[in-house]
């Protein structure tokens, strides 16, 4: 009998993040409360995943302390006492962040990210810092300073990368939301892997920084990590808007229009000639009739992507960035830096400038191909998230998929490709292969429609989720 939840921990440890914040507000509960359960689940659980590299319990009540204070001045917050777990690559001002990486084992955030800061000025509260791959530039969450982070379904596998940790919290229930960061898909893979939804919106829409630079510029993002597309859409709403701090930060849409009117594409591979599972194949067809049977006009189209549009074209992008960032260090101490990432920077040390103007050239037509793909009577683009489903633990991709040799990046080729065309991309849960293990459905929306993505994601949600 396949499993139909995790084996570690459980995905119904918490209410919905509106009914918790209610029951704070309305003195039911308090942020204390909340945040206590929260580090007893993860002194429980976090010893069998090791999803959390640094938990404080006296700075994470003393933060829960201060929203008390705050419903006891009359103050309401919409994520009143929500306890959330933030990447260890993202600024929480006064917590060590080390980006999973010896070279920052002793850094201290000097201010918080936006991202943060809004989360607490709604109410949420920090109980801890969760595992990255090193630098986030790994699709399997193993760092030489942190060690690996364990799938909550089965933990011989990997949950994935670089937004391991937040996903394994999460889906284990320390805690019922997490930030991520996503420059490649590192927060829809991983919760496509645990049975999660992973937001990544519009480039933009969610203010970047202060914080590390970024080996992959000027197409990450911060993401809500969440159980449901409705506790997405609530981390979203306090976190989106421009900021004077982000050059990048844009306003996003306010419509929500009925998902029945909508035309939605659906593509198996996303118009890229690479191997699928047939289990994934399978479910992406049984999605798809389950979603016209309720009604959404769903028609089969593939994006025409350019020539070398996959991880072999841009991938240089990041090893360039790595290189310029870690370069020297590697050179002087490279057993302070992962291996795999480690071959990552000689890759980019041997890139020629010509080299990172051609994949950067090559991002850009991406993009221009992207938004062409919406222009032609499509509103919305759906197909799966990963082409397999989780992996052995200890290795950095599987080495085939549907008995196809692949290499370390074959698991990650549907991803990357809307952080190049800066569109907003969710992955929800879809059903299980036959040994029991989650499968995500990517959602695709044109550039600063992410409201409306949401609207949708949350129709497709409730479509799946009923029998049948």
């Amino acid at each position: 009998m396949r499993a139909a939840r995790p084996l570690i921990g459980n995905l119904d440890h918490w209410p919905d993040l509106s009914t918790l914040a209610a029951a704070v507000r309305g003195g039911r509960s308090s942020a204390k409360a909340e945040t206590e359960k929260a580090l007893d689940a993860i002194a429980t659980l976090n010893p069998k995943l090791n999803a959390m590299t640094s938990v404080d319990p006296a700075d994470a009540l003393a933060r829960a302390a201060a929203v008390d204070r705050r419903i006891a001045d009359g103050e309401i917050m919409p994520l009143a006492g929500v306890p959330v777990a933030i990447k260890d690559n993202i600024w929480v001002k006064g917590r060590t962040i080390t980006q999973g990486s010896k070279l920052f084992r002793d850094f201290v955030a000097p201010e918080d990210a936006v991202a943060v800061r809004r989360l607490e000025q709604a109410g949420a509260v920090v109980v801890g810092i969760a595992a990255t791959s090193e630098f986030a530039a790994k699709g399997q969450t193993t760092t030489p300073l942190h060690g690996a982070t364990r799938n909550p379904w089965n933990p011989a596998l990997t949950p994935g990368g670089s937004s391991g940790g937040p996903v394994a919290a999460v889906a284990s229930g320390m805690v019922p939301l997490a930030l991520g960061t996503d420059a490649g898909g590192s927060s829809r893979r991983p919760p496509a892997h645990t049975g999660l939804v992973g937001f990544k919106p519009s480039f933009g829409a969610i203010p970047y920084g202060p914080g590390f630079e970024e080996p992959f510029f000027g197409i990450s993002c911060h993401c809500p990590i969440a159980r449901t597309v409705s506790d997405a859409a609530l981390a979203f709403a306090v976190l989106a808007g421009p900021d004077p701090l982000d050059p990048h930060a844009v306003p996003v849409d306010v419509r929500e229009d009925a998902p029945t009117r909508l035309t939605i594409a659906f593509s198996p591979r996303w118009g890229l000639d690479v191997p699928v599972e047939p289990a994934v194949a399978h479910r992406m067809e049984e999605v798809v009739q389950r979603l016209r049977k309720a009604g959404l006009t769903v028609v089969d189209r593939d994006p025409t992507w350019p020539p070398g549009a996959a991880e072999s074209g841009l991938g240089a992008i990041q090893q360039a960035g790595l290189a310029a960032l870690h370069g020297a260090a590697w050179k002087a101490h490279p057993e302070l830096i992962d291996p795999d990432l480690g071959a990552q920077i000689e890759a980019g040390l041997a890139l020629s400038a010509t080299d990172v103007a051609k994949a950067l050239l090559l991002s850009e037509q991406v993009a221009a191909s992207a938004a062409r793909f919406f222009t032609d009577s499509i509103d919305a683009a759906i197909g799966p998230t990963t082409p397999c489903a989780a992996w052995p633990v200890e290795k950095l991709g599987p080495e085939a998929i549907a008995g196809v040799p692949v290499g370390p990046r074959g698991h990650a080729v549907f991803t990357p490709l809307f952080n190049h065309a800066r569109q907003p991309a969710i992955s929800v849960p879809c059903g299980l292969d036959p040994a029991g293990l989650p499968l995500g459905l990517q959602i695709v929306m044109p550039r600063g429609q992410d409201r409306r993505l949401l609207a949708l994601a949350t129709w497709i949600e409730t479509i799946l989720a009923e029998p049948g």
